[in-house]
């Protein structure tokens, strides 16, 4: 929808309506160039590879990505008559739940609750068609890429709602490069069309519910000194020595067993021996004695 029909803000859980000087609103086409589809396509491709690997240090903030750089910016020569509204910029809201809603007509001071004026807005112009390049809560830490980062919902009818409901984590991170406090978040997503005489009623638009968790995921980057690294090292060479001189006497205690089962490798004397003494001595030579006589 184009920017003049639509308005973005933010109630949260005490009726407190956040001021939204914060947003600008840009007008733009909904159709991709093909450098912003490139773009586009890199960061889907990205987000599918974060979910595999499910590792908050070595890939959800690696610096070498650097974060999700900013969509490529429209050509000059583009047609003046855009057809949808790019809303960018930052809000600072309530340590509560809240509810940040993009819906139909701009938001206006209510006494009694909140409010938006559509009523010169044909319901059938009501397409909420979206497509989200970073949402992210808490300081911006380079090389975190979060999960709705990339999204795109087309819905082809009008008087749609999109629902988000964001549980928020905080989270602290302290490593040897970055330390900062930061959250994540996980979503659930919900669509439906609306159709008041199915019975399907509510409001079409974008609809953000957050809610911030009670845990906090606190992330530490620590490594091994060098001292307590030669320790072990020096207790597995010793180990290595104690196993191999183990090993070489339980061989050595088995072949001395096995040796004296089966009398192998006992010294016997040839049984020829004393024949052949006994011949030495029938052949011996006489002596001088009984040569005289």
């Amino acid at each position: 929808m184009r920017c003049q029909y639509i308005g973005a803000d933010v109630l949260d859980l005490a009726e407190t309506m956040v001021a939204s000087d914060g947003l600008k609103y840009e007008p733009v086409n909904f159709e991709l160039s093909p450098e912003q589809r490139l773009w586009h396509m890199t960061l889907l491709h990205i987000q599918e590879r974060l979910r595999v690997e499910h590792s908050l240090q070595d890939v959800l903030f690696k610096a070498a990505i650097k974060g999700a750089r900013p969509a490529p910016p429209h050509s000059e020569d583009s047609s003046t008559s855009y057809t949808a509204c790019r809303i960018h910029g930052h809000l600072y809201v309530n340590k509560v739940a809240g509810n940040f809603h993009i819906t139909v007509g701009k938001s206006i001071p209510h006494p009694r609750g909140h409010a938006h004026l559509a009523a010169l807005v044909s319901h059938d112009s009501y397409n909420f068609s979206h497509r989200i390049d970073h949402l992210s809560f808490g300081e911006g830490i380079p090389g975190i890429i979060n999960l709705l980062d990339g999204t795109e919902k087309v819905s082809p009818d009008s008087n749609h709602m999109f629902q988000y409901f964001i549980t928020i984590v905080p989270t602290k991170l302290n490593t040897y490069k970055v330390s900062a406090d930061t959250h994540q978040y996980s979503v659930t997503e919900r669509e439906r069309a609306i159709n008041h005489a199915a019975g399907s009623h509510g409001v079409s638009g974008i609809f953000m519910k957050y809610d911030i968790s009670s845990l906090m995921v606190r992330v530490t980057e620590q490594h091994m000194p060098l001292w307590q690294f030669l320790v072990r090292l020096c207790g597995i060479i010793g180990g290595i020595f104690s196993t191999t001189g183990m090993v070489h006497s339980m061989v050595g205690f088995l072949v001395d067993v096995v040796c004296c089962r089966f009398k192998m490798g006992i010294y016997k004397p040839p049984k020829e021996a004393p024949l052949i003494e006994q011949e030495n001595s029938e052949t011996s030579v006489p002596t001088e004695s009984s040569l005289q006589q």
